[in-house]
């Protein structure tokens, strides 16, 4: 399937602001279960989807150690504030040899765990389609569980109607979501080399480190994973804060189990996971 980058054209649906050209997708997919993830994007779409299709739609999310606690509790929140229904399911990808191997293809079977629980209970619901929340910024890069997406005949609906980040983010806000401007966020998996292979243990150092920032006020934090060794990322509007709290925000990371620390002056970068020297 071709997909064109479009300029939104907006309407109105009970009272709220949607774009056009996905409100005729979701129309005619007739009845969805939308993957979701507490992100912009899943989050717009879970919400397009519930205004225009209604009982005929679901979300679902799912609850695994790759996922930070407060991101899920936090995405829970914004599904009831905004009255779209989600359900929990649990995965198993960390059964899955393939999975925590870490090779460049983990997201293939992380996507693949995930469709293994959401299609049947879409079938279950009588709903019709699966639906991720990809837009047309995802194409440029290297996303192995878009592969799975193919395979599996899942759809697409905010790319498919030619939205890009940037539209969903403009978007979300006329809907008053208030996670329009969330910065993007990846699972915790990602924080490890490709070839190290992911632990519960590293996990929850990751996932602490960076609570333990965010709690100092730093809002795109990644922590990379480098076993005793941890690099840290902020958004580049936050560089200089990060280096002037150089102590604080080392002591921080170091009280989530790492020894030595690197604060990266460059800032957060997609992808950037080069090994500590």
């Amino acid at each position: 399937m071709r997909f064109q980058v479009r300029r939104p054209t907006r309407t109105w649906l009970n009272g709220c602001v949607i774009d056009k050209q996905l409100q005729a997708v979701l129309t005619d997919l007739g009845s969805v279960l939308v993957a979701y993830s507490g992100g912009v994007d899943s989050t717009y779409l879970a919400w397009a989807a519930h205004e225009t299709l209604g009982s005929r739609s679901l979300a679902a999310i799912a609850d695994s150690p790759s996922l930070p606690r407060a991101e899920l509790q936090d995405a829970m929140r914004v599904a009831t504030e905004n009255g779209f229904p989600v359900e929990v399911v649990h995965t198993d990808e960390f059964e899955r040899v393939a999975y925590t191997r870490n090779a460049p293809d983990r997201c293939f079977h992380c996507k693949e765990a995930l469709f293994d629980e959401v299609f049947p209970l879409a079938a279950d619901r009588g709903l019709a389609h699966i639906a991720l929340g990809t837009v047309t910024d995802d194409l440029g890069d290297v996303r192995p569980g878009l592969e799975s997406a193919r395979r599996r005949g899942a759809r697409q609906p905010l790319l498919e109607a030619g939205l890009s980040k940037a539209d969903v983010r403009s978007l979300a806000r006329s809907a008053g979501l208030r996670v329009w401007d969330k910065p993007q966020a990846a699972c915790l998996s990602s924080r490890i080399p490709h070839g190290t292979p992911v632990t519960l243990e590293a996990l929850r150092m990751v996932e602490s480190a960076e609570a333990n920032l965010r709690a100092l006020g730093f809002s795109l934090v990644r922590v990379r994973h480098h076993g005793d060794d941890a690099r840290v990322e902020v958004g580049p509007d936050e560089v200089a804060t990060l280096l002037a709290m150089r102590e604080t925000a080392t002591s921080a990371v170091r009280a989530a189990g790492y020894r030595n620390v690197v604060l990266d002056e460059r800032g957060y970068r997609r992808g950037g996971l080069p090994v500590i020297q």
